[in-house]
C-alpha cells in the first residue's frame, strides 16, 4: 500500500490527481518493465499514430510499394497529402518516400486531380464520374512505369484517398494492384465547436479552446492545424468554430481578419471554416434598430456582411444558426417564420456558393409543466413539419437525432421522415453532455446506428434515416452529418483516450453510414492501441457494451440520463426533471412513470411519426421496452415484454449497470504490460473512478424510486447497504453531520463536512467483523472550488492519504461531486479503529459520505 509524504499530497493541491489508486507505480508496472519498454505513445496523434507494422508478413507484401511520390498541381490539399504519405510510409514502413517531380522515370505514387492527372498522362485514359469529395485508387502504367494513381475530383478528394490507402496499409491490407473508388455519403460532413471568445467550451470536457483566447483568435494555431488533420482523415470537410449561443462581435471587421487566420491554417486538410451567428446581429453589431428578416435594411446588411467575409476567406463554407430556442433571438420578434430567417442569410451566401445549416432545436424552455398536453418532444416537427419546401436550395435544417435533447436513448427524431422538400443534416453529440462527459465510457456509435438504421418508412418501407440526410430517397441537393465535437487541449483532445472513438466513429460514419459499430470499433482499436491479439478483442468488447452498461446504471426503458438537468448534465438529479419548464419530464410519482406521448390519450407526439411507426410506438403491445416510458405512463407494476415490471426492471438494471461497470475495470487491467504505461494507467484510473460513480448512480436512482413507488427490490438490495458505514453514524471530532440535495445522491441522505479549516476533523469507529483481508471503499465529494486532504488509518498506522482534486463538476456535496477512493487489500481484526481525518480546502470542507468494507478478491497488495 502507498504512503504519500505529506508534502507530496500537499504540493499536489492545486493539481487534478488522475489516479484514485493507492498502488505504488513501480510494482504497478512491474512486469511491463520486466517484459521491456512499449514505445511511449503522444495522446494528440489519436488514430494517426502509424505505428511500425512489427509483423514481417505484413511488412513484406509492401516491398513493392512506390519510393517515390508525386504530387500533381498546386493546391494545399495535394501538397498535404503529399507530405502524410511520406510521413505515414516512414511510421509504418520505416522508409522514407522521395518527393518526386513529373514525369517518373520509375515506379511512383502519383497525386492529383483528375483534370491535373490527364493533363500530365493523357495516355493513362483515366476518366471517371466521381462525385465531389470522392477518391480513385488505380494502379496504372504510366510512361512505362507501374504507378498507383491517387485521384479525385478536388484537391480534397486526392487527400482523402491518401488517408484511404494509409490506412489500408495499417490493417495491411494490400495495395499492390488497386483499383477502387470511395465516395462520401453525403456533402455535408462537419463539426460544431461551441467555443468562446474568452477560450471556455460550453459543454466542453477537454479543456480550453484550441481556437480563441482572450477574446481573440489564439496566436499559436499549430493545435487547430493538428485538428483539422485528424479531421481530414476521416473526410469531415467542414468545422464551425464558435458557440452556437453565438457572440455577434465575431461578424465585426477585426475578427473577420483574424478568422482569415484560421482559415489558412484549415485549408491544406481541406476543412473549411464556418461560423454559428446570432439572427440579431444586424442590430447588436451592425448598429440598425431592426433584425426584421423581411426588412431591406437588415437584407442589404447580411449581404453585405457576407461579401466581407468571402472577400477575407473566399473558401468560407457558411453560417449555423440558432433561433428561437432557449433564450437566442428569432424570428418570431417580427411575426416572420424560420424560413423566411434562414432564407434571409441563404439569399446573402447563395452568390458565394455558402450554405445555412438552420437548427431544428427549437422549443419553449417555459412550458407549463402542470399540463399534461405540454410536450417538448413536439418542437421539431411543430415548427418545421409546416414550413417543409418553404427554404432555399441552399438551406439545411440541422436536426438533432432525438427529440429532447441528446439522452442515452431517444427515438429518431419523428422530423427526419417528415420534411420532403428541405434539405436535412443529422446532428450527433461527440462530446458526450448526457453520457458521462467523457469521464465514463460510453462509445456512442451503437446508438447512434440504432437511429441511423432505423425505418422512418418515409413513403415507403425501406427508408432508414441514412439515406433520408443524405437527400436519397426524395433527390435533395445537400444534407448530411453535424457532431458537436467540442475538442479541447488536453492532450487526449478530448479528456479521455477512449472517448476519441467517438470522434472516430462520428467521421467514418458520416463518410459511410452503412459500416458496423463493430467495424468501425475495431479499425479505431487498432489504429489507436495497434494490432496485438487481445488487446484488439478487450477493448472492441469494452467499447461496444459500454452504452448499454451507461443507460443501465443511469436511465433505462426511455427514461433518459436521470441527471441534474438544472446544472452539470453530470451526476444523478431525478426530481429535476420535473416541476419546470424545461420539458425534460418523467411524470414520475407514487403511482407510474412515464410521458404519455400517445394520440389516444396523451401529448399526441407518436401521431408526428408515419402511419406504419406509429403504430408500433402507439400500442403498449408493440412498443419497444427500451422506449416504453419516453412513449407511455404506466404503473409500476406493469410488466414488460422481458417478464419483469417496471420497477424490477429500474432495480435489476441499476445494479447490473454498476457490476458490469467494475468489470470494465477488470478487463483493462488484463493488458496491464501489453498496453504503453501512460496510457494503461490514465484509462484504469478513468475506468475506476467510473465504477465508484456507476455505484453512486445505482444508489441514488434505486433509492428514489424505493421511496416513490414504495415497492422494495424483490432481491433486497436497493436500501440496505449491510457493510456500509455511514459517516454520520461514526464518531465525530470537528465534522459536522450536513443534508445533501439533492437527498439521494448521498447514502442516507446525509454527508459530514470539516467546516473549521482550524480543527483537525476527525471521523472513525471500530471494526466490528470477523478478522481477514478487507477492500475499503472511502466515499467522498470532490467538489471544483476547492483540493482537501484526506488521510486514512488503521490504528495509529496511516494506509492511504489523497487529495479531492479531481474538481468535479459541482460546487457542493451531491451526485456530481461523489466519488470513491478504494484502498485493497487491508489486513483488519475486530474492533480495530478505522479513522478518516480530513483537511479542508477553499469552499470544499473535506466532505465525507460513508466507508464499506468488503472482501477482498485480489492478493492483498496487488492493485487491479
Amino acid at each position: 500500500m502507498c504512503k504519500c509524504s505529506a508534502n507530496e499530497i500537499l504540493l499536489s493541491r492545486s493539481v487534478a490527481r488522475r489516479s484514485p489508486r493507492n498502488a505504488v507505480v513501480p510494482l504497478l508496472f512491474a512486469s511491463l518493465l520486466a517484459a521491456g519498454p512499449l514505445r511511449a505513445q503522444r495522446a494528440d496523434e489519436a488514430w494517426l499514430r502509424y505505428a511500425s507494422l512489427q509483423d514481417a508478413r505484413a511488412r513484406q507484401q509492401f516491398d513493392t510499394l512506390p519510393a517515390v511520390v508525386v504530387a500533381l498541381g498546386g493546391s494545399p490539399e495535394v501538397k498535404a497529402a503529399q507530405q502524410e504519405m511520406i510521413r505515414g510510409v516512414r511510421g509504418m514502413l520505416g522508409r522514407t518516400l522521395r518527393a518526386g517531380t513529373y514525369p517518373p522515370d520509375e515506379s511512383s505514387i502519383l497525386l492529383g486531380t483528375l483534370a491535373d492527372i490527364r493533363a500530365a498522362a493523357p495516355a493513362t485514359h483515366l476518366s471517371a464520374r466521381l462525385q465531389e469529395d470522392g477518391y480513385w485508387l488505380r494502379t496504372t502504367a504510366v510512361r512505362g512505369h507501374p504507378c498507383l494513381v491517387i485521384t479525385a475530383v478536388n484537391g480534397r478528394g486526392v487527400l482523402y484517398g491518401v488517408f484511404g490507402v494509409l490506412r489500408k496499409i495499417a490493417f495491411a491490407q494490400p495495395v499492390a494492384v488497386l483499383n477502387e473508388m470511395a465516395e462520401p455519403s453525403a456533402p455535408v460532413r462537419w463539426v460544431n465547436q461551441w467555443d468562446n471568445l474568452d477560450g471556455t467550451i460550453e459543454r466542453g470536457y477537454g479543456g480550453s479552446s484550441i481556437f480563441f483566447d482572450d477574446g481573440h483568435v489564439a496566436k499559436d494555431l499549430s493545435r487547430a492545424g493538428d485538428f483539422a488533420r485528424l479531421l481530414a482523415s476521416l473526410g469531415i470537410n467542414g468545422c464551425t468554430l464558435n458557440n452556437v449561443n453565438a457572440d455577434p462581435r465575431l461578424l465585426t471587421a477585426p475578427y473577420i481578419g483574424e478568422l482569415a487566420l484560421l482559415a489558412e491554417t484549415f485549408r491544406p486538410w481541406g476543412v473549411r471554416l464556418s461560423l454559428a451567428i446570432d439572427l440579431s446581429s444586424p442590430q447588436k453589431a451592425g448598429g440598425l434598430d431592426t433584425f426584421d428578416p423581411l426588412d431591406p435594411r437588415v437584407a442589404q446588411w447580411w449581404k453585405t456582411k457576407a461579401d466581407e467575409i468571402y472577400q477575407a476567406i473566399p473558401d468560407f463554407a457558411g453560417f449555423l444558426v440558432k433561433a428561437d430556442s432557449e433564450g437566442r433571438a428569432g424570428p418570431s420578434a417580427y411575426h416572420r417564420t424560420h424560413a423566411e430567417a434562414a432564407n434571409l442569410i441563404a439569399r446573402a451566401l447563395q452568390p458565394h456558393g455558402g450554405i445555412v445549416l438552420y437548427r431544428a432545436f427549437v422549443y419553449n424552455h417555459q412550458l407549463d409543466w402542470r399540463n399534461p398536453k405540454n410536450d417538448r418532444a413536439r418542437a421539431a416537427c411543430d415548427n418545421f413539419c409546416p414550413l417543409d419546401g418553404q427554404f432555399e436550395d441552399n438551406v439545411v435544417v440541422q436536426i438533432k437525432l432525438g427529440p429532447i435533447d441528446f439522452q442515452v436513448r431517444e427515438p429518431a427524431s419523428p422530423l427526419l421522415g417528415a420534411l420532403e422538400h428541405t434539405n436535412e443534416a443529422i446532428e450527433l453529440q461527440i462530446t458526450q453532455e448526457y453520457t458521462g462527459q467523457q469521464r465514463h465510457l460510453c462509445f456512442l456509435v451503437p446508438m447512434w446506428k440504432e437511429v441511423l438504421d432505423f425505418d422512418m418508412h418515409a413513403r415507403r418501407a425501406g427508408t432508414p434515416v441514412k439515406q433520408l440526410v443524405a437527400g436519397r430517397t426524395f433527390h435533395r441537393p445537400l444534407g448530411g452529418f453535424v457532431g458537436v465535437s467540442n475538442v479541447g487541449r488536453d492532450a487526449t483532445w478530448l479528456g479521455s483516450h477512449l472517448a476519441m472513438a467517438n470522434l472516430y466513429g462520428f467521421g467514418r460514419l458520416a463518410w459511410n453510414p452503412d459500416l458496423s459499430a463493430e467495424q468501425i470499433a475495431s479499425e479505431w482499436t487498432r489504429l489507436t492501441f495497434g494490432r496485438a491479439p487481445g488487446v484488439v478483442e478487450t477493448i472492441d468488447d469494452m467499447l461496444l457494451k459500454s452504452w448499454r452498461i451507461y443507460e443501465d446504471y443511469t436511465g433505462p426503458l426511455g427514461l433518459g440520463t436521470l441527471t441534474d438537468i438544472l446544472g452539470s448534465h453530470y451526476g444523478p438529479g431525478i426530481e429535476s426533471a420535473e416541476g419546470n419548464g424545461w420539458g425534460q419530464w418523467i411524470r414520475a410519482d407514487a403511482q407510474g412513470i412515464g410521458m404519455d406521448r400517445t394520440v389516444a390519450t396523451g401529448t399526441g407526439y407518436i401521431g408526428q411519426y408515419r402511419p406504419a411507426v406509429a403504430a408500433v410506438y402507439e400500442s403498449l403491445a408493440t412498443c419497444p421496452d427500451s422506449l416504453l416510458l419516453f412513449m407511455h405512463h404506466v404503473p409500476y407494476t406493469y410488466v414488460l415484454h422481458s417478464g419483469k415490471t417496471v420497477i424490477q426492471h429500474v432495480y435489476d438494471s441499476h445494479y447490473a449497470g454498476a457490476q458490469a461497470a467494475q468489470g470494465l475495470v477488470t478487463q483493462w487491467a488484463r493488458l496491464r504490460g501489453r498496453v504503453d504505461e501512460a496510457r494503461y494507467g490514465e484509462v484504469l484510473a478513468g475506468l475506476e473512478y467510473q465504477a465508484g460513480h456507476a455505484q453512486v448512480w445505482r444508489d441514488a436512482v434505486c433509492s428514489w424510486f424505493l421511496r416513490e413507488s414504495g415497492i422494495p427490490d424483490a432481491r433486497g438490495r436497493a436500501g440496505h447497504f449491510p457493510n456500509r458505514v455511514e459517516a454520520e453514524s461514526m464518531k465525530l471530532t470537528g465534522y459536522q453531520v450536513v443534508d445533501v440535495t439533492p437527498w439521494e445522491t448521498a447514502s442516507g441522505g446525509k454527508a459530514v463536512e470539516c467546516r473549521d479549516a482550524t480543527q483537525r476533523c476527525i471521523a472513525s469507529f471500530h471494526y466490528q467483523g470477523a478478522a481477514g483481508w478487507r477492500n475499503l471503499n472511502v466515499q467522498y465529494f470532490d467538489q471544483n472550488n476547492g483540493a482537501s486532504l484526506f488521510r486514512l488509518y488503521i490504528g495509529d498506522q496511516l494506509v492511504d492519504e489523497w487529495v479531492a482534486g479531481r474538481h468535479l463538476p459541482s460546487r457542493k456535496p451531491d451526485g456530481s461531486s461523489s466519488t470513491r477512493r478504494r484502498v485493497t487489500g487491508v489486513a483488519l481484526r475486530r474492533n480495530d479503529e478505522i479513522r478518516i481525518e480530513g483537511q479542508p480546502d477553499g469552499e470544499e470542507y473535506a466532505p465525507l459520505d460513508y466507508l464499506e468494507i468488503e472482501p477482498a478478491r485480489t492478493i492483498p497488495g496487488e492493485n487491479h
